[in-house]
């Protein structure tokens, strides 16, 4: 086993903690949920995933859209959309450490334990833990503690059941203004975007081929905004290597608009690719760095009026200009 399949209830934050032998795919993952969670509490009316393989397919879409489930997907490097999930992670991986200190590779058989252990915490949020949230009632452990949740009548249940759900809802209001709260205190409004605006993205978590992490620039573009996804996120326009796998979709706090002024000439668009012999050819401003790869070598290209985003590493042969190799 190689992975974990973590599923977490929003309201009750119950889980289901699947092992794995390799990351399923979009046809594996419905099978899986049919298997460990539709079948134990019904259809959801939401689903909220990562923008992994698996949640982007057109497969995905088609089994949500089948069971009338509304398909939500995180923001690009925002964890925070799906925090209920990466809490858990967190959790999971310190008690899986504990339990696997002697021998890492039988942590598969411990995986029901923990996640035994998760729903009869008591979630912080709720108050109750997710046994009860969901059930209305803590599961015994052992037989003589089964007294203790017994009821005379299905009209004592249902009150009981009822009274915990209210007061699991009253808490998770109450939890999520708190946070609210206290998250708003270092934020502030983010600008109301509009399609077709350029703006700035942030290279906090984008890798550029530079020599320096220090010396990079702390933002590349502008980049144009394709469309609102909601007042939270954006999807750009992005002329990005593929070698970089970054999803167009991004946080607003990723991105700042750009400030025009007159002072300032406006940023003009990248030169096209010039005709070579009937190929296209671009003008190389420098070279930045150089690897070995077979018998050749590579070079990193900074190109001329392009950002350091659109560094390519190019085969030697590429270069029609031997003198830029040689200066070098």
């Amino acid at each position: 086993m190689t992975s974990i399949l973590t599923i977490i209830d929003r309201f009750s934050k119950a889980c289901h903690l699947v092992a794995l032998r390799k990351l399923p795919t979009a046809f594996q993952t419905a099978q899986l949920l049919f298997k460990h969670v539709f079948h134990l509490h019904g259809i959801p009316i939401e689903i909220l995933s990562d923008r992994g393989p698996q949640f982007t397919s057109s497969v995905w879409k088609q089994f949500c859209t089948a069971l009338n489930a509304k398909v939500v997907l995180t923001s690009g490097y925002h964890p925070q959309s799906n925090g209920q999930v990466e809490r858990l992670n967190q959790e999971l991986e310190s008690t899986l450490r504990c339990f696997t200190s002697t021998n890492p590779s039988d942590w598969s058989q411990y995986l029901p334990w923990v996640e035994y252990a998760h729903n009869s915490h008591v979630s912080a949020a709720t108050g109750l833990s997710p046994f009860e949230a969901s059930l209305g009632y803590q599961p015994p452990l052992l037989n003589s503690d089964e007294s203790l949740i017994s009821v005379s009548s299905v009209c004592h249940h249902i009150r009981r059941c009822r009274n915990v759900w209210r007061i699991a809802t009253d808490a998770l209001n109450h939890t999520s203004l708190r946070n609210k709260r206290f998250a708003d205190r270092k934020r502030i409004p983010a600008p109301a975007y509009e399609p077709g605006q350029k703006v700035w993205l942030s290279t906090k978590n984008v890798h550029l081929k530079s020599m320096s992490k220090k010396l990079s620039p702390r933002f590349i573009g502008p980049f144009e905004v394709e469309s609102i996804i909601s007042p939270s996120a954006v999807r750009l326009r992005l002329r990005l290597p593929a070698t970089l796998r970054i999803h167009s979709t991004f946080h607003v706090s990723q991105i700042k608009p750009v400030q025009t002024s007159t002072l300032c000439p406006s940023s003009e668009p990248p030169p096209p690719a010039m005709d070579v012999g009937g190929h296209p050819a671009y003008s190389v401003r420098r070279l930045v760095d150089a690897r070995q790869r077979g018998r050749g070598w590579q070079y990193l290209v900074d190109w001329e009026g392009y950002g350091p985003e659109d560094r390519l590493w190019v085969p030697g042969s590429f270069i029609l200009d031997p003198t830029l190799i040689s200066d070098y």
